[in-house]
């Protein structure tokens, strides 16, 4: 029986070990993000056989969302003889009922090298079979990254700070950037949100996202040079668990001068200066000069994060997964 839970099910649905070598909700965090919201018992399906559940769905969003964004934790049980037949039902099931206007992203979390681990490679591979089964065809592979206070951030990255101002700006003048940043971007989502529907949404579409974040507006900053032109921007922010790098571009014609660096620095320095104790990102990791600014910002690579999701126009850009 496939089915949504209940109220009286989520003692049982806490109680879910995933013992393979991905990532996993536990109890502690399963109860706590209930408590806020971002889990719901209508967001969680479950499969269960003569009374006992051999597989759990575990959609989050927000507190204050309509609908999920993110699918966290897919497990079945490893008595079930076809593991990805009974999840690709279950997505299907969670999916169709959920009724999200875009179908949330799914996200496995690994080790880095994590090919090259048997059993890693098998959690992944069933997995990956359940999602492309259930409509979720589009693999992207992503790296977390993580920062924290030490000697190799003791100058809290970036370069020569002096070349380039950072200001607060009006909602139209980050609008202005968005757009002018997602051209010839390397990010996969924005390269396919201005293909499905042109730059101008998919920067409306990144720039809403933002701004349903839980960082703060105020930290955000229009980036120029000395005289005034216009370099790009810098969006520090937050999700529900850590402080976030966000979002940071360089218009087209001022790529290629490091600016990239500058411009991570200053939103490593802005989330410093407030006392964070760890600030993530992530990067695709097809995007190499992104990565590469991370590792020389003394940022480190804490996971790899497979994410599945649906190939369809006006999917949200940017999203953080829920993951910590």
């Amino acid at each position: 029986m496939i089915r949504a839970a209940t109220p009286d099910d989520i003692d049982r649905v806490a109680a879910v070990v995933v013992d393979e070598p991905v990532g996993w909700i536990s109890a502690e965090r399963f109860r706590a993000d209930l408590a806020a919201r971002m889990y719901r018992p209508e967001w969680t399906w479950i499969a269960e056989r003569d009374g006992h559940f051999i597989a759990r769905a575990l959609w989050w969003g927000r507190a204050g969302d309509t609908h999920p964004v993110a699918l966290d934790c897919l497990s079945v049980d490893p008595s079930v003889p076809d593991r990805a037949a009974l999840a690709a039902a279950l997505l299907r099931a969670g999916m169709s009922a959920l009724g999200a206007p875009v179908a949330p992203q799914f996200t496995v979390s690994v080790a880095a090298g994590w090919r090259d681990d048997p059993a890693t490679a098998a959690a992944v591979g069933w997995r990956r079979d359940a999602a492309i089964a259930a409509g979720l065809t589009d693999e992207v592979e992503r790296l977390r990254f993580e920062w924290t206070p030490g000697p190799v951030a003791s100058g809290v990255a970036g370069r020569e700070r002096d070349r380039l101002v950072f200001q607060e700006a009006s909602d139209e003048e980050f609008l202005h950037a968005f757009r002018l940043v997602a051209s010839g971007s390397l990010d996969v989502q924005t390269r396919r949100s201005v293909a499905a529907d042109g730059i101008d949404a998919a920067a409306r579409a990144e720039m809403d996202f933002y701004l349903g974040c839980p960082g703060d507006r105020s930290w955000w900053r229009i980036v120029t040079t000395g005289d005034g032109a216009l370099v790009g921007l810098a969006v520090p922010s937050a999700t529900p668990y850590h402080r976030n790098v966000g979002y940071l571009g360089v218009v087209p014609e001022m790529r290629g001068h490091g600016y990239v660096d500058d411009i991570l620095g200053e939103i490593t320095r802005i989330h410093a200066a407030d006392g964070a104790q760890v600030i993530t990102a992530t990067t695709d990791a097809t995007n190499a000069p992104m990565a590469a600014a991370f590792v020389r910002a003394g940022y480190r690579t804490t996971e790899i994060r497979v994410v599945y999701s649906a190939p369809v126009a006006g999917e949200a850009l940017g999203l953080q997964p829920s993951t910590p």
